[in-house]
């Protein structure tokens, strides 16, 4: 085996190596990032690429993630004034507390030390970032400034209900992977996304299932601005809720106005 060193420790690109239960385990050549040790002769340290979470921390990670359902059953009673007024402070609220995780070391300390269990691999890397929690009230936020509330609902939905079942589901069954996803998990967020679209009253069906596969395109291959990859949590309901209007638009203009009422 051949490994390059430079102020710590890189894997080759691609590598195979035997994990501590005896399976194989790929790596990536990326900066040091100890979080999984290998004693022995060689003594080194890997950052792994995929799947860094176990399962249990994935399912508490979605359970914390599919809490974000209550943002759409919320707004489907209030007005969108009343939900800018809430919306706003929360997302400030998280990205305050990012700026000071990223910026001031104490909190960043206190951060990493409690959630350091359910945070991923880029998470873990000693660069800026927004966390999920940030992204997907940003996402929030971004809809219903620019889109009709049915629209909103069934977009966010999706976010909340689709990735935690795709992520759960990828995690303990996915055995056919492509990039950093599997078949399984892709499977699982269509046919819950089909379930949320299903039941959004107002939602044109046709219109629903056009979402359900853009969200799933969306997941699963990411979205990326240059070098940037934007979050899912950020991209998988702008996308959809777009390619949803855009539905509209084309084919059934005259039913938009209908999209802003709750019957």
């Amino acid at each position: 085996m051949q490994f390059l060193k430079f102020f710590g420790v890189y894997a080759e690109l691609g590598l195979g190596v035997p994990g501590l239960g005896g399976e194989t385990v790929r790596y990536e050549c990326r900066p040091l990032v100890v979080y999984w040790g290998f004693g022995g002769d060689l003594d080194f340290f890997f950052m792994r690429r995929y799947d860094r979470l176990r399962l249990r921390y994935e399912v508490a990670r979605k359970v914390i993630h599919l809490s974000s359902l209550s943002i759409p059953v919320i707004y489907y009673f209030i007005s969108r004034e009343i939900a800018l007024l809430l919306l706003v402070p929360i997302f400030l609220g998280f990205f305050l507390v990012d700026l000071l995780k990223n910026f001031y070391p104490p909190v960043g300390s206190w951060y990493h030390s409690t959630f350091d269990a359910m945070l991923r691999t880029h998470e873990l890397e000693k660069r800026p970032y927004l966390n999920g929690a940030t992204h997907i009230t940003l996402g929030a936020l971004i809809l219903v400034l620019f889109f009709p509330k049915i629209i909103v609902i069934a977009a966010f939905s999706m976010v909340s209900v689709s990735d935690t079942f795709a992520a759960i589901v990828g995690k303990a069954f996915g055995k056919h992977r492509f990039g950093e996803k599997s078949v399984e998990g892709s499977v699982a967020f269509f046919a819950s996304s089909l379930v949320v679209v299903a039941v959004v009253p107002e939602l044109n069906v046709f219109v629903g299932f056009v979402m359900a596969a853009a969200a799933t395109v969306t997941e699963a291959l990411m979205v990326r601005v240059g070098s940037f990859k934007v979050d899912d949590n950020l991209s998988i309901p702008v996308v959809s809720a777009s390619v949803g209007m855009l539905c509209y638009f084309l084919l059934m203009p005259d039913q938009i106005p209908l999209l802003s009422i709750c019957r």
